[in-house]
């Protein structure tokens, strides 16, 4: 009886650790059948770039609230969708306060002129004044100088009297010329001061006229109006998922905010990021097809207006190593006025074409470590061998290090199969690239 059980449970234990075993060591398929192969091919190859975008106006123009010094008053405002002509008024403010300063600054532009007047005036009289003082003065010392002249003919007590007479009129005449050069240094001092006046009242009239004509903001060219949403309406408190009403006539309103966006109409681009492998294949001016996903079945040529010769940088939760973007920006040679804003597209760039070129499926090639390789069919057997990648397409890779003809494996021959009908074939690249 005890053997009986012995010799089942032996025997369940050796197909046990047989089965581990063959489910610890992974290897190449029995048949080479049941690998996919593709062989290497040499020809021309068209290295065409596709990639999705996005329409945007060519030019759009942020209107910010002038900076005045305070909060300002909404008196007119353009709904967003209205479209606009060059010139026309989109946004005005209550001018009220401004009115206020600069009739202010007349005011004091007007008692600035008169005080100027007043001054010149009172210069001029004064200056009268001391010419007659001078005369008056200057008369005195050369009669002193003709009574002293006779000094000898007269008694001494005379004599005397007339040389003190004499240096009095010249202590008077040089003490007069003092306060003359004094009181013109004065007036003209303080008709300076008035001048300064007058040219601050002037700068402040002047800036008051600048703050009202900015108070009435215009449209820099024909486009469509795009309100932006009232953060001072929720008091400066924002929470996630808030829905933000538009500015709208009547709101207050703080300087330096944004109340609208311009968007220019009949001129559209098309913004598109490239994968870094398809940068080296693109240049400025190159030709390409834009499909518009609003307009079916219609196709519109372009050219490359610009393309980024920096890569975007990867955000937070992205690794070092994932693939960076180029920024792109395409012009239509014909723009369509049915072509709007924000419209989703599909770009086709024309890339240079290679002449005698090594390629192979794109799935053909893996990549581990930095390093490129593919399996080439050896007997029955496949051999892993290193290869370079020239350039890279949707569906082909350029490479180097292999002869014209040589099978390789669509798939990784080593890769352990999950189950039946598991593939073992690389992940399909994102959207974008050439084909």
């Amino acid at each position: 009886m005890t053997r009986r059980v012995v010799l089942p449970l032996v025997a369940i234990g050796i197909v046990g650790a047989a089965a581990a075993a063959a489910m610890a060591v992974p290897g190449l398929p029995a048949r080479r059948d049941s690998v996919p192969t593709a062989h290497v091919t040499k020809g021309p190859l068209k290295l065409t770039v596709n990639s999705t975008g996005e329409l945007r106006a060519g030019r759009t123009v942020t209107m910010v609230t002038p900076p005045v010094g305070g909060m300002l008053r909404i008196v007119t405002l353009v709904q967003t969708g209205m479209p606009v002509k060059s010139g026309d008024v989109v946004v005005e403010f209550d001018p009220a306060d401004q009115q206020y300063q600069l009739e202010q600054a007349k005011s004091e532009l007007d008692e600035a002129e008169q005080t100027i007047v007043k001054m010149k005036a009172d210069a001029a009289v004064q200056g009268s004044q001391d010419e007659v003082a001078l005369l008056t003065a200057r008369f005195d010392v050369r009669r002193g100088e003709l009574d002293t002249a006779g000094n000898e003919f007269i008694g001494a007590l005379e004599a005397e009297k007339n040389k003190l007479s004499l240096e009095e009129a010249r202590r008077r005449l040089a003490q007069l010329l003092e306060d003359v050069k004094s009181r013109a240094a004065t007036n003209q001092a303080s008709l300076a001061v008035s001048l300064e006046k007058r040219n601050k009242a002037q700068l402040s009239m002047q800036r008051a006229q600048q703050v009202i004509d900015s108070l009435v903001m215009r449209a820099p060219f024909d486009g469509v109006v795009s309100l932006k949403e009232n953060r001072d309406a929720s008091g400066g408190m924002i929470f996630y998922g808030m829905v933000l009403p538009e500015y709208r006539a009547g709101d207050q309103i703080w300087p330096g905010r944004p109340v609208a966006d311009v968007i220019e109409s009949g001129r559209m681009e098309v913004r598109a990021k490239i994968d870094e492998s398809d940068r080296p294949n693109l240049v400025d001016g190159q030709n390409a097809i834009v499909e518009v996903d609003a307009l079916p079945g219609e196709k519109f040529n372009a050219r490359i207006g610009q393309l980024s010769g920096l890569a975007s940088r990867a955000n937070f939760f992205e690794s070092a190593s994932v693939t960076r973007l180029f920024d792109l920006s395409l012009q239509f040679e014909n723009p369509d006025p049915r072509l709007k804003a924000g419209g989703s597209v599909r770009v086709t760039l024309d890339g240079k074409e290679m002449p005698n070129a090594l390629h192979v499926p794109r799935q053909a090639v893996f990549d581990k470590n930095g390093k490129n390789y593919v399996f080439v069919k050896t007997g029955d057997r496949f051999e892993q061998r290193d290869v370079k990648v020239e350039q890279r397409t949707e569906s082909r890779v350029v490479i180097s290090g292999l002869n014209e003809g040589t099978e390789i494996a669509l798939v990784d021959p080593t890769a352990r199969t999950a189950g039946p009908g598991a593939s073992t074939a690389p992940p399909v690249p994102g959207s974008g690239g050439t084909r």
